[in-house]
């Protein structure tokens, strides 16, 4: 057991400052992933959302407002993880102020298209809302509602 603890400790003091940069680009690579991946899931929540909108009978615009709001939100999110790993990647490689500034521009345009995003969904300016909400609770928030619908649907059987 000691040799193994040992042997641990070792490798551990062998590392050099170029593992733990390509340990932590594979994380935000993995963030970046997540990022997308979270825009593609949206992107099929809000299609099935929007088609389980329009089968309820309750209108293509309605279906529209489904539809429009989930896919903002899953882009929200999607939004939120990339300026994670746009963080991770530039705070754990060697610092300039070149990527500084670049990575400043990044969080600047995608907070700028979040918060379109946002105003699109919402109707009002995030400021202005008493309760702040993630891209994920919108997302979470436009399920539930679906949930809702549907269960009101099959209580009242289908419109025709």
């Amino acid at each position: 057991m000691e040799s193994r603890v040992a042997n641990y400790l070792f490798r551990l003091s062998t590392l050099t400052p170029m593992h733990f940069e390509s340990v932590f680009t594979g994380v935000a690579v993995g963030f970046e992933a997540i990022g997308a991946l979270a825009m593609i899931v949206g992107f099929v929540i809000a299609v099935v959302l929007g088609i389980r909108s329009l089968r309820r009978g309750e209108g293509g615009q309605v279906a529209f407002g489904v539809l429009r709001t989930a896919l903002g939100s899953a882009i929200l999110l999607g939004l939120e993880v990339l300026v994670a790993a746009d963080l991770i990647r530039t705070i754990t490689s060697k610092p300039s102020i070149e990527d500084a500034l670049i990575l400043g521009l990044i969080v600047l345009i995608r907070t700028i298209l979040s918060m379109s995003i946002q105003i699109e969904i919402e109707g009002v300016l995030p400021w202005r809302r008493a309760l702040l909400a993630s891209g994920a609770q919108q997302l979470g928030a436009a399920i539930s509602r679906d949930a809702a619908s549907s269960a009101a649907g099959q209580d009242r059987g289908p419109k025709t």
